[in-house]
Formats: structure tokens, sequence, C-alpha cells
């Protein structure tokens, strides 16, 4: 059963591009690059030849010879004779090229050449991809892939397009959901927040209508992930980078979620995890917050790279990694504690980067003035809030109505309840996050 993924669309795009160049797709382990791929390949080509070096280390003698097209062409088919290269009806893929970076180099040979198709992947591209852009720079298009997203779930849950810009249709209408339209989104969401978007956990959720073996497959992930850190973290404290890894869960459970090192060792300093945090999001497997040193515009330059809150890319795996009962805690709102809105702060950061947007957050020095994240529009910044219950959002009210910030004229608040605008401050369910990014733009 193939999974309906955004990829998919652009991958048909990419391939009606007359100037196509060769692609690379990036993303972290398991999140379907290779299936998406070969899915799209033999729907469009009639000739597919598919080189996975993780798997297949013959292939790694391909460029001793050259870089050029005939040479790597009379390379691969030596090693496997069963290979017949047809013009402007073949796509090659190269799979796993972090085994073998040096393959990036005949990306310009191909490009120039123009007969094949290439699509080049891999599961920990970013820890090599420095050189690997070195090697192919102007010769290739990138393409960033996390795991499913929540719209991609109401796909393979077999909701129809309609159905689904509903959604943004109450949100750009501030109108309310009625009480069917909120009931089912929100078990769908709950659902989703549970399983992640990982795709043989929606898979085996799809075909067996349960939860049953979903965690088995996430702490399999986890484990997966943590065997990569010994695999390919050369030159680093291994053991700090799974530490720093593992602790995130605890450390999000914190009044404070800003990343404390000496949460790790109560003698940590940061100079001794440097380069571990940067490994980790470079393999995808974290994602970063940065913090705002004032609450204004432009976001990139405002930035205190001495503070942060780190994430996990699928709250799935946040979740799994709890206790065994925490699904179900989730699923029937209970037993969370202050969890619950680490959780459902996770998943808007998951949503918000899956969108594309980068992830802020703002901690006034001795106050209580704080927010979860922002979004920008064409002129405004706008602070989003996600509240795990129904207090009041004071510092919502206080962003908007000081006039030293200038840039804030709204805020988002994002929680458990329904569709609704007040003094400035729009209310959203959880599960609208996934449009945010449409929605914004939507103010222009």
């Amino acid at each position: 059963m193939y999974l309906r993924r955004k990829i998919d669309q652009f991958l048909k795009q990419w391939k009606e591009d007359p100037e196509h160049k060769p692609l690379i797709v990036k993303g972290a382990r398991q999140i379907g690059k290779t299936e998406s791929i070969l899915h799209f390949a033999n729907e469009n080509y009639s000739n597919v030849i598919y080189i996975n070096f993780a798997l297949e280390k013959k292939y790694s003698s391909i460029v001793a010879d050259g870089y050029d097209v005939e040479t790597v062409i009379k390379n691969i088919t030596l090693v496997n004779p069963s290979f017949h290269f047809i013009e402007k009806e073949t796509l090659l893929i190269f799979d796993e090229i972090q085994e073998y970076p040096d393959v990036a180099t005949t990306l310009k040979a191909f490009r120039q050449d123009g007969r094949f198709d290439v699509i080049c992947s891999g599961s920990m591209l970013g820890i090599n991809y420095k050189r690997i852009h070195s090697n192919s720079v102007g010769n290739k298009t990138d393409y960033e892939m996390y795991s499913m997203d929540f719209e991609e779930f109401l796909w393979a849950k077999g909701y129809q397009e309609n159905q689904i810009r509903s959604i943004y249709d109450h949100m750009v209408k501030n109108v309310p959901f009625s009480d069917t339209e909120l009931s089912i989104f929100k078990s769908l969401f709950l659902d989703y927040c549970v399983l992640g978007g990982m795709p043989d956990v929606v898979q085996g959720y799809i075909k067996t209508g349960t939860f049953s073996g979903s965690l088995e497959i996430q702490e399999q992930i986890r484990l997966d992930y943590e065997e990569d850190v010994r695999k390919y973290a050369q030159g680093l404290d291994q053991a700090k980078i799974i530490q720093i890894y593992r602790s995130i869960p605890a450390q999000l459970a914190k009044e404070n979620k800003k990343f404390q090192f000496n949460k790790l060792d109560k003698n940590a300093r940061s100079r001794e995890y440097t380069g571990c945090i940067e490994w980790l999001i470079d393999a995808g497997v974290i994602t970063e917050c940065n913090c705002l040193l004032y609450p204004e515009l432009p976001l990139k330059g405002n930035v205190d790279e001495t503070k942060y809150k780190l994430y996990y890319p699928d709250t799935g795996l946040l979740v799994s990694s709890l206790d065994e009962e925490a699904q179900e805690d989730l699923r029937v709102n209970k037993n969370l504690g202050v969890y619950k809105g680490a959780l459902y702060e996770n998943f808007v950061a998951e949503a918000f980067v899956k969108q594309g947007l980068g992830l802020y957050y703002f901690k006034k020095e001795n106050s209580s003035l704080e927010e979860d994240f922002f979004v920008r529009s064409k002129n405004e910044l706008i602070p989003v809030e996600v509240k795990s219950n129904n207090d009041r959002s004071k510092s919502l009210a206080a962003l908007i109505k000081n006039e030293n910030y200038s840039d804030i004229k709204h805020g988002i608040k994002l929680g458990d309840f329904n569709v609704g605008c007040s003094n400035g401050i729009y209310t959203f369910p959880y599960f609208c996050a996934f449009m945010m990014k449409e929605y914004v733009k939507s103010w222009d």
C-alpha cells in the first residue's frame, strides 16, 4: 500500500521542467524517501536503475576512472550487466549517497549530458552535505523531506481535498467548526499525535485500524537513530550526542523549556558539547527553536545564539519515548500533567518545520513575558501561543498592547477550543497548525 505524499507532486513538476537538474532528496531515516522516489520512478519511466550504496558496496568504484557520463555508465554496467541505459527513458537513482559522497561529482556531467535523469537520496545527507554540495554546486536541485504531516495523514485516512480545505476556510472566514467537525478532527489529530508521521507506523495503523505494533516500530526507529550516531559521528563524543537526544523529552517537561546543559550533568558546560547538537540537527533527528533577542522583525538577524529549545521532528517518537502507557494517556487526556503542554508544543513545532516556517520563541529576562513561537506575514510579526489549558493569554495581550513592539498587532492562540477572535487574538484548535503558513499568507 503506497501512501500519498507531498513529494509526489514535486517530483512530477520536476520531471515536466525541460531544464530540470539532477535532484537530491534530503531527510532523516525511515521517513519514506526511497519508497516515494521508487513509486514515482515506476510510474513515470520505462527504465529505472536503482543503486543503494549502503547495501551494494560493489558500486563504490564507479567513479574511480572519471566523472564523465560515459565512464560512469561503463562502470555501472560492468558491475551489473543487466542494467541498460536508454536515452530519455532512464531514471538513475543513487540511494544512501552519504556512504559515497564522491558520486555527487558526477551530477554536473549528467546535467550537461542531458540524456538521463538522476535522483540522489540519503538518510544522513546533512552530515556529509557540505562535501556533497561542493561536489555538485550549481548542478542540482534540493528537496527537504520529512515524516508525514497531518494533511498527509488525512489523505491516508481517505479524506478528500475539499474536506481538508474546509479547515482553511474556517480559519480564513473566522467561522467556528460545528460540533461534529470539531469532534472528528480532534479525534484524528490525537491519533496522529500518538502515531506521528513515520510511514511504517501509519501504514500499520491504516491496515489494522489499531495502534498495535506502533510503539515497537517507534522504539526501533529511535534505536536506529542512536546506532547512526555510533556509525557516522566521527570525531565527536558519541555518548554526549546520545545523551542530548535522550534528554530532550525530560527537558521539554520543564516549565522553562530552554535547553540546559546542567540538566545533563550538574557540572556540564556548553563548550563540552560543541558540535553535538549541530550533528543531531544535521542528521534530521532534532529541530532547534531559536530565542529572539527582541520580538521584532527581521527574525533571522535577531537571535540569541546561546538560548534555544530542542524538539523531536516527529511527535509520535516523542510520545513513544515516555512510557508504554503514554499513547493511551494522550488519547484519553489523563496522567500527562505538565507533559501535555510539551507534547502539543512539540506538535506545533513539527507542523511549522514541515511547512518551511522557521522556529523562534521569546523569553524576557526577569519577567513572565514569553511566547512559544512566532510567524510573520508580509508586514506583521505574529506571536503564537500553544495552550494546554484555558488560562488567559497574558503575554499575548501584553505584546499586542505594548507600543514598543510595533511589529506586533495581532496574536494567534492554539489550544483545545474552537475558531474565534477577541481583542486581536485569533484562536484555533491544535489541528489547524498544519495550515498556518497558508493562513498567514492570507493576511497579505
